[in-house]
């Protein structure tokens, strides 16, 4: 029953972590382009099927999953729970009203919390990374990493319950309003931008094609190598690390 009530309310974004998780090069960018921020203790908000918490696990880093759905944190039992890093496995709402006595169990037990592609869903997104905050130990590091551009916006966006796009700006806004040290800013993904425009704005698909995915990942070797060549100035994400 609970996996019929998780369709009916996110297939979409169901579906969209499902063709992700067989882009194993998109994937592994994603973590290698992250790594080098996190140590010790780490939780990862929004776990969803554990496209990139399978790479920490791999390497044996300690850390906690997470997701909003149970349904995403059972997955993550199946998948993982044998794991021997694996510090659990937790269902967490970054705004909850009652979220400091909901888990005070993980306040301050942090030295690194990150979220990927989570708070452009949270209207109160101020809210959220101030919640973040309080998850990370003196020195922690968050790091966030969002879709880039309001102007890209598009049916794919609204499908998947975006609520906004971001720049380098806005998103370090957030930083800066809960006192955080901001220790890197970057784009991510420079050639999705194209993809995104051309499956979202001219194709108009309400999900990310299996096919464009998959012809996506071949190049992603390439395409890292174009970040670097164009410094990193835009992508089809930002990425934002801030220190407590």
């Amino acid at each position: 029953m609970k996996e019929l009530e998780f369709k009916e309310i996110d297939h979409i974004g169901g579906e969209t972590l499902d063709v992700i998780s067989d882009a194993d090069k998109f994937n592994q960018w994603t973590y290698d382009t992250i790594e080098p921020y996190c140590k010790g203790k780490i939780l990862e908000i929004g776990s969803g099927v554990g496209n990139i918490s399978q790479f920490f696990l791999q390497a044996e880093a300690s850390i906690l999953l997470s997701d909003i759905r149970q349904v995403y944190c059972d997955e993550l039992q199946k998948k993982f729970g044998d794991a021997p890093s694996l510090a659990g496995i937790e269902l967490l709402d970054l705004v909850v009203p009652d979220f400091d006595q909901r888990f005070a169990h993980l306040l301050g037990t942090f030295d690194t919390v990150f979220s990927l592609n989570v708070v452009e869903h949270i209207y109160d997104d101020t809210l959220a990374i101030k919640n973040c905050k309080k998850l990370l130990k003196k020195g922690g590091h968050l790091i966030i990493l969002v879709p880039s551009f309001q102007w890209l916006y598009n049916g794919l966006d609204k499908d998947l319950d975006h609520y906004r796009r971001y720049n380098k700006k806005s998103l370090a806004a957030l930083f800066d309003q809960n006192e955080l040290t901001i220790i890197r800013k970057q784009y991510f993904n420079f050639m999705g931008i194209f993809a995104w425009f051309i499956s979202g704005k001219l194709q108009k698909n309400n999900t990310i094609p299996g096919k464009q995915m998959r012809l996506y990942n071949m190049f992603v070797p390439l395409f890292r190598w174009i970040d670097k060549l164009v410094f990193r100035r835009a992508g089809l994400s930002t990425i934002v690390v801030g220190k407590k």
